[in-house]
């Protein structure tokens, strides 16, 4: 007991010491350390923010400047990329943008993958399909991948406001 009390206090002598002595050059270090902003992300973060750079929060003139073909709808627009691609953007009653639904039909290859869309890939039911939805608080969305069975699946990729 004696011995383990003058180990614990050999250490927290040795300790303050090395404190003491190293405070005046790491002032100036933890200052900075304490000041700067953190580059690392929240650990809840979404991977997949937008859609050709449509994104949740967006206004309807907005995304009809960036996207061609777009078919107007009241609370709604749908797009025609390909056979392969579409779209469907929801709007609340002030123009912004709550909802991006995207297909992939048929040529999967053309689809994201899982690890691109929720940061992880996904383990495919015994028939191929596959389903996870992600919710990020902080981001104030939520974004699904879902994959029907089949030889020629439909990719679903979802993002929508919380």
């Amino acid at each position: 007991m004696i011995k383990g009390n003058i180990v614990r206090a050999t250490l927290l002598t040795l300790a303050i010491v090395s404190i003491c002595s190293a405070q005046t050059g790491s002032q100036k270090q933890l200052a900075t350390a304490v000041n700067a902003p953190a580059t690392k992300a929240p650990a809840n973060a979404p991977v997949y923010t937008d859609y050709r750079g449509v994104a949740i929060g967006m206004a309807a003139n907005e995304v009809r400047s960036k996207l061609d073909g777009i078919k107007k709808g009241q609370g709604q627009d749908m797009l025609v990329f390909s056979d392969y691609e579409t779209a469907q953007i929801y709007y609340d009653d002030k123009n912004k943008v709550t909802a991006i639904s995207i297909d992939y039909i048929g040529d999967s290859s053309k689809a994201p993958t899982p690890e691109t869309v929720l940061g992880a890939a996904l383990q495919a039911k015994p028939d191929g399909s596959m389903y996870q939805l992600n919710r990020y608080p902080e981001a104030g969305y939520w974004v699904s991948y879902n994959r029907t069975a089949g030889d020629k699946p439909i990719v679903t990729i979802t993002i929508q406001k919380m």
